[in-house]
């Protein structure tokens, strides 16, 4: 792109729209300039545990800081496509589109990137999302550090999850291109790819690592998974053997509550469970996990009478 004087960058910069306030235009400019030099003053860092082994840090930022970041979302990412094997953080995708690709195979291979967001540094943010092709380099580089925090990208601001799948795009496409040359189904769901088909499970690990190695990122070693047909085939928390489906004891612990709940009442079979049970926060929990069943199959009779039982507790 041509050099451009400072009224033009900056003139370029308020046509991006990225402020919702009617402050004069430099201020504006100002306050993304301010908030781009001051990034750790606009995150709060939490610590969450993890289901196996150590932390995962949750980067919530400053409401005007948020703001903006939902403007790059709505007038700068959204614009732009992804791969079509990507299936995470996708308007109208789900867990279920995402399995569904997987259904009735012969192997099934998960892998999982390691630290897949806090790997993704800031020059594959910039070069995925804000390179010189659209942005004068100034501008590129200040809507790159408004989308990352120590030079890496956060997970919890809302530009991540997208950014993420851009930074991704073209090793989904070369990845999904050489698996349908040897008719494997692949798909992403953020940090966790799944293949399937009839393979060798060695030669995709390496083609992965290869790929990955480009980008700075690596296979979790720990989570490679080979399943076969004859074991219980699972693709984002969904059994795949013959259909889409919720695993059964997934199931059967809604049904037994629902059951409890029609046996004994429900404030009775809250004591049962505890004293400490919050009604409002149990029923809004249980209503959700019968949702998520009725997601993935919206024909179950079953689950169905138990959506409108539960939803009359909500009403009252």
């Amino acid at each position: 792109m041509i050099n451009l004087t400072k009224d033009e960058v900056n003139n370029f910069l308020l046509s991006l729209d990225l402020i919702d306030d009617k402050m004069p235009d430099k201020k504006k400019i100002r306050l993304l300039y301010t908030l781009s030099n001051t990034i750790h003053k606009n995150y709060k860092v939490y610590k969450i545990k993890k289901k196996t082994f150590g932390y995962r840090h949750i980067y919530e930022p400053s409401p005007t800081l948020k703001s903006v970041q939902r403007r790059i979302l709505e007038n700068i990412l959204n614009c732009k496509n992804i791969s079509k094997y990507a299936k995470a953080y996708k308007e109208g995708i789900g867990l279920k589109d995402n399995a569904l690709v997987h259904t009735n195979k012969k192997i099934i291979l998960k892998l999982d990137i390691i630290d897949f967001f806090e790997n993704i540094d800031f020059y594959n943010v910039y070069d995925s999302c804000f390179n010189e092709a659209y942005f004068p380099k100034e501008i590129g580089h200040l809507l790159t550090y408004l989308c990352t925090y120590e030079s890496r990208l956060p997970q919890g601001a809302p530009t991540s999850s997208y950014i993420s799948n851009l930074v991704m795009k073209d090793f989904d496409e070369e990845l999904g291109y050489w698996c349908e040359e040897r008719n494997i189904a692949y798909t992403r769901y953020s940090d966790d790819m799944t293949f399937s088909g009839e393979f060798n499970p060695s030669e995709v690990i390496r083609k992965v690592r290869k790929l990955l190695y480009k980008l700075g990122l690596k296979i979790n070693n720990k989570k490679i998974n080979a399943i076969s047909c004859s074991q219980q085939q699972k693709v984002t928390g969904l059994v795949v053997n013959k259909k889409v489906s919720v695993p059964r004891k997934y199931r059967e612990k809604i049904r037994q509550e629902v059951y409890y709940i029609n046996k004994y009442g429900l404030d009775e079979h809250l004591k049962r469970i505890s004293d400490c049970v919050n009604k409002k926060q149990y029923i809004d929990s249980l209503y959700g996990r019968i949702l998520y069943v009725l997601n993935i199959n919206s024909d179950d009779k079953e689950f169905c009478e138990y959506k409108k039982l539960i939803g009359n507790f909500k009403k009252n």
